[in-house]
């Protein structure tokens, strides 16, 4: 019988197919997404080398330019203190930044940790994480805030509120609980879940090990679009006096004291601090749901 098969080549090799950039596949599924992450890393640029961005010290006085309205010399205009108020936004653009990451990282954290804990455990153990949370959410999230930030003493670490940045994330850890405890429920139910248990895997390795890492694209949805939240708190604080005081340059405080005095006769002081908080919540939001289309796939067309 004649042998029908055809050997292949000695130097035929397998070609696989070549699996495409994520960076760049995410650009092309989502083009606005890859625009806000353009204006995300610009902010972080300006946020942490503000020395080669801002062309004055933010913390300068120059009595001669009180209230100078935008030119060459000022290109946002001064404060009624004659600070350049474009230095000022590009330093407080850190301050927003370190605070706003901090705060949805911790609070992001610890929310995804009582989520999972709360859909693993079950029974009375989720009982009482949920009524924990349900407490939490009674309260609206700039109430939250307020309380407490009021209840903590200022402590100051390398510069940064350690207390502020609780504040802010503890309004934050029962949404993200809620969110990550549903995608962790539809992964209790797995197979594999009960195989590792049959294995006798200790609780604490099922969870961090083959629980968690399933969660992971609820997780940095929440984590991205509560930076956004984060850095509207911090700048709403700032504003009622709770937040980031004087002199360093943060949005929030800018629109409050001298410039709710002067904002008639110099708009340009609560205008550019105003369009600076606008623009980087915008930016975060379009990015977090650019980020849910693209790794949720009950979106994908």
């Amino acid at each position: 019988m004649a042998n029908t098969s055809q050997a292949m080549p000695a130097n035929s090799a397998v070609v696989l197919p070549k699996r495409p950039n994520p960076i760049l596949h995410f650009m092309r599924e989502q083009p606005m997404g890859a625009v806000s992450f353009v204006v995300i890393f610009l902010m972080m640029f300006a946020g942490f080398f503000p020395h080669l961005v801002a062309p004055y010290d933010p913390l300068s006085i120059d009595f001669a330019s009180i209230l100078a309205a935008p030119s060459w010399d000022h290109w946002l205009g001064t404060d009624a203190f004659g600070r350049d108020i474009y230095s000022r936004i590009i330093y407080g653009s850190r301050t927003a930044l370190v605070i706003g990451f901090a705060a949805s990282a911790l609070g992001s954290s610890i929310g995804a940790v009582l989520g999972i804990a709360s859909a693993y455990f079950g029974g009375r153990v989720d009982n009482w994480i949920q009524r924990f949370v349900d407490i939490l959410l009674a309260f609206p999230i700039i109430v939250l805030a307020l309380v407490v930030v009021a209840a903590l003493r200022k402590t100051v670490v390398y510069g940064v509120d350690v207390n502020l940045i609780i504040a802010i994330a503890i309004p934050i850890l029962p949404r993200v609980a809620r969110v990550v405890r549903a995608a962790a429920l539809s992964v209790n139910v797995m197979p594999y879940i009960d195989a590792a248990r049959a294995a006798g895997y200790s609780d604490m390795r099922i969870i961090f090990r083959h629980m968690a890492p399933n969660v992971v694209a609820p997780f940095l949805i929440m984590f991205t679009a509560f930076i956004a939240q984060a850095i509207l708190l911090e700048a709403s604080l700032s504003f009622l006096g709770l937040g980031v005081t004087e002199p360093t340059a943060a949005w929030g405080l800018m629109l409050s004291g001298n410039a709710a005095d002067f904002y008639r006769e110099a708009p340009w002081m609560v205008i550019f601090p105003g369009v600076a908080i606008s623009l980087a919540v915008f930016a975060f939001n379009l990015f977090g749901d650019s980020l849910r289309d693209y790794l949720d796939p009950r979106f994908k067309t």
